[in-house]
């Protein structure tokens, strides 16, 4: 199996599009990301007669992540079929070995997203990619790839730790983004405000005093200190009753199931930059 670097894998100008990134990755980093993905784009990959495409933009050094993809959403639909994309050839060379084809596949691309005769994915995946690039690039890559989708189709891009402990994403579809999910393994979490030095590349800046994003995680740390209490019971407890709390003042998009996961997803346009 050959990866692919041909004309329709590439922009306009005949390039790929987009830079090689630092490329470190670890096993089972992504797993949040993942569950979250699997619960939010279940209908939508359920959905279409044909096997539905779902993209690891930008895996990294090694593969791990679009096996780990592919795995986890074969559990949601059984013919999905996974297409891990790296501008760096060398990384997809190396990646090969691990290819399942139909069900999971490797090939060389950036942000034209680069698939067998224009198909439309359901789900895109960019995991600490734009990290890696200026803010004022965002909005034109989060456009680009949304301009990719199925019409029901879901972009997730965000940053995590190394280990996957802490993560913040955001979810877009073709219309752009929607919701902004915080997702942490409670166990050690002093306050919410420490995923702070995880925010997209789109907010991370932004966390200053009188900026939408500030004010969501100072008074996330309130309503984590107001539920100290509940801590005697455990950390997801306490973490259920701040994210109950926010919701009083917050558009919160998720409710119990998901707060016991680790996770709190909130309204793109209340925490969107002024």
């Amino acid at each position: 199996m050959a990866a692919s670097d041909t004309p329709s894998s590439r922009g306009r100008s005949g390039r790929l599009v987009g830079t090689i990134t630092r490329g470190t990755t670890n096993t089972n980093r992504l797993r949040r990301m993942d569950r979250w993905i699997a619960h939010a784009a279940g209908r939508t990959l359920r959905a279409p007669v044909a096997p539905p495409v779902a993209v690891d933009l930008g895996y990294g050094a090694a593969p791990w992540t679009a096996v780990e993809l592919s795995a986890r959403l074969r559990a949601v639909r059984a013919d999905v079929r996974v297409v891990g994309i790296e501008i760096d050839p060398a990384r997809v060379a190396a990646a090969l070995p691990m290819a399942e084809p139909p069900l999971l596949e490797f090939r060389r691309g950036g942000f034209e997203v680069p698939l067998d005769g224009g198909a439309r994915p359901r789900l895109i995946r960019a995991a600490n990619v734009l990290r890696q690039y200026d803010e004022e690039q965002v909005a034109g890559v989060w456009a680009r790839l949304c301009g990719r989708l199925a019409p029901d189709g879901l972009l997730v891009e965000g940053t995590c730790d190394e280990v996957g402990r802490r993560h913040v994403w955001v979810a877009l579809g073709p219309e752009g983004p929607r919701t902004v999910t915080f997702a942490a393994r409670l166990a050690g979490l002093e306050r919410p405000s420490e995923l702070a030095e995880r925010l997209p590349k789109a907010l991370i800046h932004h966390n200053v005093p009188g900026r939408p994003v500030h004010s969501f995680l100072r008074d996330f740390d309130r309503a984590w200190a107001a539920a100290a209490p509940l801590g005697a019971f455990g950390a997801r407890q306490r973490w259920t009753a701040a994210c109950a709390a926010l919701a009083a003042d917050w558009p919160l998009r998720d409710g119990p199931v998901r707060w016991r996961q680790g996770e709190l997803t909130v309204a793109w346009a209340a925490l969107a930059p002024r």
